[in-house]
C-alpha cells in the first residue's frame, strides 16, 4: 500500500468526520477517500443519519419560527430509514427497530435538550477550507452553531450504544481535534468567531427507551490541538505528512479491521 509521495503544492482535501479513519488506519482511509472505495451503509450509520436529519428539521423550523412540531419533524428520520441514500446492509439490526430508537430519541432531543440551546445555524457545510502551507483542504459540515455567553460555539450530535455514560456524562476524550476541525469549518463557512467551548450532544442507541440516554459535554480549547506549540506539531500537520509521504500503512488492531467496514478488508497485506 506504499504510494509515491504527493507534493506538498499538491493540495489533498480531507473530510473532518475522516480525520479518525486517517490516524486508525491510513490503508482504510486511503482506500475510501483517495481511492474512491465505498462499503454499503450498516443500520447504526442509518440510525445516526436519521437522528440528524429530523432533529435538524426540527431546529431549523425553530430559527425560522416555522413551527413544525416534534411529531411532524420526525417523520424526516423514518424517511432517512425507509428511504436511504445509500445501500444498507442491516445484519443484526432492523429498519423497524432502527425507526423506534430514532423516533424516540427524536422527542427526547426536543424535550430535553433543544429548549435549553439558543442556535443560530443548523448543518453548515464547508466545501473547502484550504491550508497551503500544509498541503491540505478541509471540508465538511458543522451540526450545530448556538449561542453561549462566550459569543458562538459548535454542537455536533453523537450517536451510540455507549454515546452517554450511566451517570448521564458524553465521553468527550478523543474528540478534541475532530471539534477543532468543525470549528475552523463553521467560522470560515459562517463568517462568525467561534470563541465558545464545543458541545458534544450524545445520544445512546439502546432498544429500551430507558436506557436512550440523552446528555452534553463540552471541550474547551479544541483547536489548541490541531497547531504546533514550536516544539511538537499538531495534529494537522501529522496529517498533511502522513498522506503526503503516501505510507499508507494498515492497522490490523482497528476495531474497524473487519469486512464490513473496510474495502480492501480482504486484500490488505498488514493482516496477515
Amino acid at each position: 500500500l506504499g504510494r509515491e509521495p504527493v507534493p506538498m503544492n499538491s493540495i489533498i482535501t480531507i473530510r473532518a468526520s475522516s480525520l479518525g479513519t486517517l490516524f486508525d488506519c491510513p490503508a482504510r482511509w486511503a482506500a475510501t477517500h483517495i481511492d474512491g472505495l465505498r462499503m454499503p451503509s450498516n443500520g447504526k450509520a442509518t440510525l445516526g443519519k436519521a437522528v440528524h436529519a429530523s432533529t435538524a428539521v426540527f431546529d431549523q423550523s425553530t430559527i425560522d419560527g416555522a413551527g413544525i412540531t416534534i411529531d411532524e419533524s420526525a417523520a424526516a428520520a423514518v424517511d432517512a430509514i425507509t428511504h436511504p441514500d445509500d445501500e444498507v446492509v442491516w445484519g443484526e439490526d432492523s429498519p423497524v427497530d432502527a425507526e423506534k430508537i430514532a423516533i424516540s430519541l427524536h422527542a427526547k432531543y426536543c424535550q430535553q435538550i433543544a429548549p435549553k440551546q439558543q442556535y443560530t445555524a443548523v448543518e453548515v457545510t464547508c466545501e473547502k477550507l484550504e491550508i497551503a502551507d500544509l498541503g491540505i483542504a478541509l471540508s465538511g459540515s458543522t451540526d450545530r452553531i448556538r449561542r453561549v455567553a462566550e459569543g458562538q460555539a459548535i454542537c455536533d450530535l453523537k450517536t451510540g450504544k455507549t454515546a452517554v455514560c450511566s451517570d448521564g456524562t458524553v465521553k468527550t476524550a478523543g474528540h478534541a481535534f475532530q471539534m477543532g476541525v468543525y470549528e475552523l469549518l463553521a467560522q470560515h463557512s459562517a463568517g462568525v468567531p467561534i470563541t465558545g467551548p464545543a458541545q458534544i450532544i450524545g445520544m445512546n442507541t439502546a432498544k429500551t427507551p430507558a436506557s436512550q440516554r440523552i446528555g452534553t459535554g463540552e471541550i474547551v480549547g479544541a483547536r489548541d490541538v490541531l497547531l504546533g506549540d514550536g516544539e511538537s506539531p499538531g495534529v494537522l500537520e501529522h496529517a498533511s505528512r502522513l498522506i503526503h509521504s503516501g505510507s499508507f500503512f494498515g492497522n490490523p488492531k482497528s476495531m474497524m479491521c473487519h469486512q464490513a467496514y473496510c474495502p480492501i478488508h480482504s486484500t490488505c497485506k498488514f493482516r496477515k
